[in-house]
């Protein structure tokens, strides 16, 4: 397992629009992707969920990889967080 911490720098967090992008971004690797926030764990592939965990701009999560392709989806999805949240 693979995992990172990052603060989001989004000003609205994750709301719909980038949590829509980030389940499609989730969705092109086998590993499972978690995102922690205060111990809530949500899956990176499913919407609703992710948008449930409420992270606001400034929160910190955490980012849990595991599975086959766990190194290239780890090092992908940080870029695609610091890309885009």
């Amino acid at each position: 397992m693979k995992n990172f911490n990052y603060v989001i720098k989004d000003e609205v967090g994750i709301h719909a629009r980038p949590a829509g992008i980030l389940v499609k971004e989730a969705k092109k690797y086998q590993s499972k992707i978690v995102i922690v926030k205060n111990g809530k764990k949500a899956e990176a592939t499913k919407l609703m969920a992710l948008m449930g965990l409420g992270v606001k701009c400034g929160d910190e999560v955490m980012v849990e990889v595991s599975g086959e392709d766990e190194d290239t989806a780890s090092r992908e999805i940080k870029a695609f967080f610091e890309n885009n949240l």
